[in-house]
């Protein structure tokens, strides 16, 4: 990758398989149940983005309750939600950009900052959730933020670390399409 850049063809494609990774984090974090969950026995709590559910004894059958019903529960959902609507709208725009044989710098530039936008998004959903939640509902025993929300933060620092990888690529657009002539730190006699 160092000798042929991104022109080389295996890869040019890995900031849009990055992106969709991060789409593959985005739909288990939406879609976990393990966003909050009870850490030791007996095991009465679990959470998601969307409900939370209890069971009143270590052997009864779960009741849940939704998240929607609160006002924070639809900011977090929504944000996130946005944030994730986002990195989908990157990845599409992403593939789009590699697959054109001359590389459009500027559009690749524009993706960078669109990912800014989503990882705003997202990390201000990630931080209503557990701030709200931990404050208005009533949690039993030792409690933990568990691996869909952990699925949630990786999404949001990959959106970050993308968004920096596409808006510096432009500042190296002659290195990577070979225009620069090799520079030597040696003098021939």
């Amino acid at each position: 990758m160092v000798k042929y850049g991104l022109d080389y063809t295996r890869c040019r494609w890995i900031l849009p398989l990055l992106l969709g990774i991060g789409v593959i984090f985005g739909i288990i974090a939406l879609a976990g149940n393990g966003w909050l969950e009870s850490q030791t026995l007996p095991y009465v709590q679990q959470a998601s983005l969307w409900q939370n559910c209890r069971r009143p004894s270590p052997g009864g059958e779960w009741s849940c309750q939704s998240l929607m019903g609160y006002a924070w529960g639809r900011a977090a959902a929504a944000t996130y939600l946005v944030g994730f609507l986002l990195l989908v709208i990157c990845f599409a725009l992403a593939i789009i950009a590699f697959a054109i044989d001359t590389l459009r710098f500027n559009f690749i530039r524009g993706i960078g900052g669109l990912l800014f936008v989503a990882a705003v998004f997202s990390i201000m959903g990630l931080v209503i959730y557990p701030v709200k939640f931990s404050s208005e509902i009533e949690m039993t025993g030792i409690n933990m933020f568990s691996w869909a929300y952990g699925f949630a933060w990786t999404t949001a620092i990959m959106e970050i670390c993308l968004g920096f990888f596409f808006c510096c690529l432009p500042n190296y657009e002659d290195q990577i399409l070979g225009n620069v002539k090799p520079t030597y730190f040696y003098s021939s006699p």
